[in-house]
């Protein structure tokens, strides 16, 4: 494995081909509750001013009325998406009302019933009236806890000219049974096996969820401890968002999505969709003429599986995802295993950025074979050791059917990612690659440096808790940005989109050529 990593990165780094890299495009999408000032979640509908959920490119809803979602584009600038992700920011709160907040941590507030977390709506269209019922059925499955969690997800895509080049040093000709998207499908499947053996590293370093509030168990026993009055903690835990507290779901387990080859995935999922689950067959589709779901099947569209990255294409209108990835490939993938932020009013930090792109690039350039039974129980097993004791000392992982230690392959890790930082910084003309690497590979044998190492000591200092915690978060972040003003180009940029937004959510919903079960029927064909 480690021969091909050298000889693909020798080959890119070389000045012609490297200067492609230059064309990666990033894009960010970030979650965060809207909360009251008493820090509980908004029982408001989604701000007018801030435009229509269903339409919005910048600024939508996730799975609740109160979960916000900020989207930025794809940007070959590697500083664009944050410097967007701020000035979205910066308008949400010129039009958040009765002083709510922008909730800062993965993990929720103070939680009351399941009554008090609002679905998300969209309207009246058939669009409109399909995420809403989805998201409906996301409660009835999971319950609504889960979706009040919050998380950021990167996309990241190589660009045409980087794949020519790839190719060329593959011996990788192009013809009509097997075109060049082909290859780059091959290439991105790769990329991901090879992510989700490595991801491990990111909850360690990133994982900002090592304590929640009480309230979140509802009375139910867990295996986390006290740390004070109100907030349990897993002592040596890094992020509780991507353990069994958070978004999982046993009921996935029995569903055969492979990683090894985008047939195979696509399979798969498709598979997951078709397939009836007698679980949800006695929740019902349609009670006394009410949705409850979209359908009784294991998925009840592909966004429902649960994965910290996803091969992704853009669909077209109507067009579901399995079918845009069949047809056209894979254009990017989307990373998912990043918890908020709460150090960073932004959520992400180019930090965190700066790392996830030499990951990326590292997990292309690396030997990566088919993923076996016997190591996919592996990559589980080692996510669930980080999730729950990434902190320890002791901890060890398993690789190729051994144990080893967490530092020790953190290290050997980091050392690969050094040359990559450093081509990056020849690349751009800048230095901040190499210094995020080295401060974060400082991190490795001081577990206390980590996101999740500092929350636990600021909670134990304060003495008051994880919701105190967000909550002084929450406003020191909302007055920075309320503190910060958007240039007249910008204010006019998301004002338009906001206008607009409401302008083709009301033609959607003027459109009545056809039922909402013909729409269904139509989707799903």
């Amino acid at each position: 494995m480690k021969e091909q990593f050298e000889k693909r990165l020798a080959y890119i780094s070389n000045q012609h081909i490297s200067k492609s890299l230059r064309q990666i495009r990033r894009g960010i999408e970030k979650e965060s509750l809207r909360v009251s000032p008493n820090g509980r979640i908004s029982q408001t509908e989604h701000p007018y001013g801030l435009g229509s959920a269903l339409s919005n490119s910048y600024i939508t809803t996730d799975y609740s009325e109160a979960l916000l979602e900020f989207i930025t584009p794809a940007y070959a600038d590697p500083k664009k998406p944050l410097k967007v992700l701020e000035n979205i920011h910066k308008f949400t709160y010129q039009h958040l009302e009765h002083d709510e907040l922008l909730w800062v941590a993965s993990m929720p507030c103070a939680m009351n019933d399941e009554s008090s977390i609002p679905i998300a709506k969209y309207g009246s269209s058939n669009s409109g009236q399909m995420k809403e019922i989805y998201r409906l059925g996301l409660g009835h499955r999971y319950g609504r806890f889960m979706q009040t969690i919050a998380g950021v997800h990167y996309n990241f895509s190589f660009p045409a000219e980087f794949w020519q080049h790839l190719a060329d040093f593959e011996g990788f000709k192009p013809t009509d049974e097997r075109p060049m998207q082909n290859f780059i499908s091959d290439e991105y499947m790769g990329l991901i096996r090879n992510f989700r053996r490595t991801s491990w590293i990111i909850p360690y370093l990133f994982g900002a969820s090592p304590a929640i509030c009480e309230s979140y168990l509802r009375g139910k026993k867990s295996h986390l401890e006290q740390l004070v009055p109100g907030t349990v903690y897993g002592p040596y835990a890094t992020s509780l968002r991507l353990g069994d507290l958070g978004y999982s779901n046993n009921a996935q387990g029995s569903m055969d999505i492979t990683y090894n080859c985008i047939e195979g995935y696509i399979r798969g999922l498709e598979s997951a969709i078709q397939t009836p689950e007698p679980l949800y067959e006695k929740i019902g589709v349609k009670v006394n003429g009410e949705y409850r779901q979209l359908n009784a099947n294991l998925l009840q569209i592909e966004n429902e599986y649960y994965s910290n990255v996803r091969p992704k294409r853009v669909t077209e209108s109507g067009e579901r995802p399995t079918k845009a990835l069949h047809r056209r490939g894979i254009e990017y993938v989307e990373v998912r295993a990043l918890d908020l932020n709460l150090f960073d009013p932004n959520g992400v930090s180019s930090t965190q950025s700066d790392f996830v792109d030499c990951l990326l690039i590292h997990n292309l350039l690396t030997c990566s074979p088919s993923i076996t039974a016997r190591e996919e129980s592996e990559i589980n097993e080692n996510k669930r050791r980080v999730v729950e004791y990434g902190r320890h000392p002791a901890l060890r992982l398993i690789h190729d059917n051994r144990e080893l230690s967490m530092q020790r392959w953190a290290n050997s890790l980091f050392s690969e990612l050094k040359p990559i930082a450093k081509m990056l910084d020849e690349t751009y003309g800048v230095s901040n690659y190499s210094e995020s690497i080295n401060e974060l590979s400082s991190w490795i044998e001081s577990p206390d440096k980590t996101f999740s190492g500092k929350i636990v000591s600021e909670i134990k200092q304060r003495g008051d808790g994880f919701f105190a915690l967000g909550m002084d978060y929450s406003k020191k972040h909302a007055e920075h940005f309320k503190n910060l003003a958007l240039s007249e180009e910008e204010q006019k940029c998301f004002e338009n989109e906001a206008v607009q937004s409401h302008q083709k959510q009301k033609e959607l919903e003027d459109d009545t050529s056809q039922s909402f079960e013909d729409f269904l029927a139509s989707y799903f064909a």
